[in-house]
């Protein structure tokens, strides 16, 4: 007999629960949603209430985190992207994220289609002009002059490094581990699934929840930082159109109309609404990409094209372990350049791991671990890799390399957000351009929030499919809201807001997905023995049976094995 061991809550409060979700008309696991919507709720009144002390309080840990942490965050990306590497020429590589005889559902065409429409969105078209020009008219490196061909070629490497393979990585981590153990174990589509090699069946009970509960929340305020980085670029392309003020009241509007208009999207449904959306931003986003690379010296960016893949191969290595260990003896900011830069980028995208995990998870059933891994860090990675040399290289040659700076770089130390619209006033129909990329940013905006409410809505519910509606316009309106309030505590400070808030709230999430790695070794050792996986109805038994006997014939996963017998 195997003797399922869970901690029951309280028959009360669950009653009162379950009473409540029914007289909403909710299709979840009760205690995750509520627990969660409740302690987002909670924070948002905390945040605003207490605007002064919550700023400090994450300006004080994010320099606590900086300082003490920041090598955690830059040498455990790299350890996650050579793991990953490992894992596909392994001989685990031909292991399938399903059954042995399961076989993609989409043709490597629209498998690559989609991972590009994941891969885009407001990160690239807010740093791929701003990026570039920031390390180009401020190098990091100390013995290397702004502006010169050296400080360009350094910026293009450090750009792709930040955003190529290894925020890749930190996708694929998750996404392989979702893979691995909802198909081939069939368990619930949630983040506590993932440590089922750890946890066995406390996956169900308050240990499990806890995690899912995490993972919801850095979901939520990791898109919140995206979507609070596209309203600030909004703001300043209509500033430039329309002279709307760049102010903090404009961009609670602006993030108020485009949630509007993300729910409406999100109540149309996956197919009739985040799919058209999707692919419209992907098509636009393209197309201002080939306007890019006509328009300017079209020759040179090819040329880039190839040259900047060399120089990035060549410079991945020293760059993946560097983490600014000199600085105290080099720069008065204490612990370095890279706290501002790489340490943001890292703990920002971990909050992103648990929906772009089930999001590939979702695509990729049927795949081989080999082919999910080369294809989710190769594919992506080219589309950056391309994407930052035309918009990147273009922006550095008109701000005159070898030069000493231009609009461009002036705009960039002004405010950020100003550097793509600055970028577009170099080409023809400059006004019409600007406009288009004030479109795009609002579409990544819009299909962001809508494809992260319907992620988080899985989360909660265990389900690969959608929920009813009102849940999925729930958290729509929910990430809107946080968004909103961000924008509000960060007031004129903005991105430096922004990236406190996120570096605290990503370390959490940064050391979930790490253990990530144990709990997929562990799986993939166990594959050794092979019998039949665990059953979802099975798992549903878990979650409402004290125990489950022999004479049920229970059908168990390899790691099942190893549980308690009584």
């Amino acid at each position: 007999m195997i003797r399922i061991r869970r901690t029951v809550p309280s028959r009360m409060v669950t009653a009162t629960v379950d009473t409540l979700a029914r007289k909403l008309g909710l299709r979840t696991d009760n205690h995750i949603f509520f627990v969660s919507a409740g302690l987002t709720i909670a924070l948002l009144i905390l945040f605003l209430v207490f605007q002064d002390w919550v700023g400090n309080a994450f300006g004080v840990g994010r320099e606590w985190i900086v300082t003490n942490l920041g090598w955690f965050f830059i040498i455990g990306v790299t350890v996650w992207l050579v793991f990953l590497i490992w894992v596909a020429v392994s001989k685990y590589g031909h292991l399938r994220l399903g059954e042995d005889d399961d076989r993609p559902q989409y043709s490597n065409l629209s498998w690559f289609a989609m991972l590009f429409a994941g891969g885009i969105g407001t990160v690239l078209m807010f740093w791929g002009v701003a990026e570039p020009i920031s390390h180009f008219s401020a190098p990091p490196f100390d013995d290397v002059e702004p502006y010169s061909v050296e400080a360009s070629q350094d910026a293009m490497s450090i750009s792709l490094y930040h955003l190529s393979l290894h925020t890749w990585a930190i996708f694929t981590l998750p996404g392989l581990a979702f893979g691995f153990f909802i198909y081939r174990y069939k368990l619930p589509m949630r983040v506590s699934s993932v440590f089922y090699p750890i946890l066995k069946e406390r996956i169900s009970g308050p240990i499990g929840k806890t995690i899912d509960v995490f993972a919801v929340l850095g979901t939520i305020f990791g898109l919140a930082v995206s979507l609070g980085l596209g309203t600030s670029q909004i703001n300043a392309g209509l500033s430039e159109l329309v002279g709307l003020p760049d102010a903090v009241w404009a961009k609670v509007l602006i993030i108020g109309v485009l949630t509007v208009v993300a729910t409406i999207s999100i109540a149309v449904g996956l197919d009739k609404g985040v799919r058209r959306l999707s692919n419209l931003n992907i098509l636009v986003a393209v197309g201002l990409m080939i306007f890019v690379l006509i328009a300017s010296d079209t020759v040179f960016l090819l040329r880039q094209v190839f040259e900047s893949f060399g120089n990035y191969a060549q410079d991945i290595v020293p760059l993946s372990f560097w983490n600014d260990a000199m600085a105290e003896f080099t720069s008065d900011g204490g612990w370095g350049w890279q706290g501002g830069w790489t340490v943001f980028y890292w703990a920002w995208t971990v909050t992103w791991a648990p929906f772009m995990g089930v999001f590939l998870a979702r695509i990729s059933r049927g795949r081989t671990i080999r082919q999910f891994v080369v294809g989710v860090l190769v594919a992506p990675s080219l589309f950056t890799l391309v994407w930052f040399v035309v918009f990147g290289w273009s922006a550095m040659r008109i701000d005159g390399i070898g030069g000493s700076g231009g609009p461009i770089s002036e705009a960039v130390s002004e405010s950020v957000p100003l550097a793509m619209f600055t970028f577009f006033e170099n080409f023809p129909a400059a006004t019409l351009v600007q406009g288009i990329a004030v479109v795009v940013v609002a579409l990544f905006f819009a299909t962001s929030s809508d494809s992260a409410s319907l992620v988080i809505d899985m989360l909660c519910s265990g389900d690969g499919e959608a929920g009813p509606v009102r849940q999925r316009v729930f958290w729509g309106v929910t990430e809107g809201a946080v968004a909103a309030t961000l924008i509000v505590l960060g007031g004129e400070a903005g991105l430096q807001a922004l990236q406190q808030v996120i570096t605290v709230i990503g370390l959490p999430i940064f050391i979930l997905v790490s253990l990530m790695i144990i709990a997929l070794v562990m799986g993939l050792r166990a594959e050794k023995v092979k019998v039949q996986p665990l059953t979802r109805a099975q798992f549903r038994e878990h979650n409402g049976e004290a125990t489950v006997t022999e004479s049920e014939k229970v059908r168990t996963s390899p790691l099942a094995r190893d549980s308690d017998d009584d």
